[in-house]
């Protein structure tokens, strides 16, 4: 019967090991699966960040071909040993975090225009066009008082006044905003526009009313 002991304690071993054996093999087929889903969650990751890094060269003009490669160590400093693969895909994780983050931060700027960036756009719009109405108006004076001319002259001032220098004050605010009012990645919440009427207005009385009050203080220093 000893023998019998023997024989029967062995195979309830052996049923122990293949059972231990089963499960090992259970766990790693399954460490194997994490490790592959993560894999393929850096991959989308990455290739989204592509994506999103070849709209922003396009938007601001410098495309992926003209982007020199990192030099040096492509692991950087603080990188893990290749042999911990979970490491590694812990490691590409962080840095796929970041890249979400600088990516997000560069996308903010690229929406914002490089002229008065904090302001909203009509408020934007309604600075530029004065600054220009009012530029060329002041400098239309200036022009006046430097070169006195007779009473007969002033109906030309004033066709220029009420017509030509808002004119082309308007196209002046129409070049500023077209170049710098407007950012590199349009904003599809807060779309930039020129307000044309809104300019067309601001201009149209500004200079006229400089002009009128050049006339009255004409008058009275006469």
């Amino acid at each position: 019967m000893s023998g019998f002991d023997e024989y029967a304690a062995l195979i309830r071993e052996l049923s122990t090991r293949q059972r231990g054996g089963e499960r090992a093999i259970a766990a790693e087929a399954e460490r194997r699966r994490g490790l592959q889903s993560g894999v393929d969650e850096v991959g989308r990751r990455l290739a989204a960040q592509g994506e999103r890094l070849d709209r922003l060269g396009q938007a601001v003009g410098v495309p992926m071909g003209s982007v020199p490669d990192a030099a040096g160590d492509p692991a950087g400093p603080g990188s893990v040993p290749p042999g911990d693969p979970a490491a590694e895909l812990a490691a590409a994780g962080r840095l796929a975090d970041e890249a979400d983050r600088l990516g997000q931060e560069a996308e903010a700027l690229a929406r914002r225009p490089v002229l008065l960036p904090t302001w909203s756009a009509p408020a934007r719009a309604v600075a530029v066009y004065a600054g220009c109405a009012l530029a060329g108006s002041v400098l239309m004076l200036i022009a006046l008082l430097g070169s006195p001319l007779p009473v007969s002259g002033m109906d030309l001032v004033a066709a220029l006044s009420c017509a030509g220098v808002p004119l082309l004050s308007f196209v002046a605010g129409q070049v500023v905003l077209a170049r710098w009012g407007r950012p590199a990645l349009p904003d599809p919440e807060t779309p930039a526009g020129r307000y044309v009427p809104m300019g067309f207005v601001i201009c149209a009385l500004v200079s006229p009313s400089l002009f009128c009050l050049y006339l009255i203080l004409f008058r009275l220093l006469r």
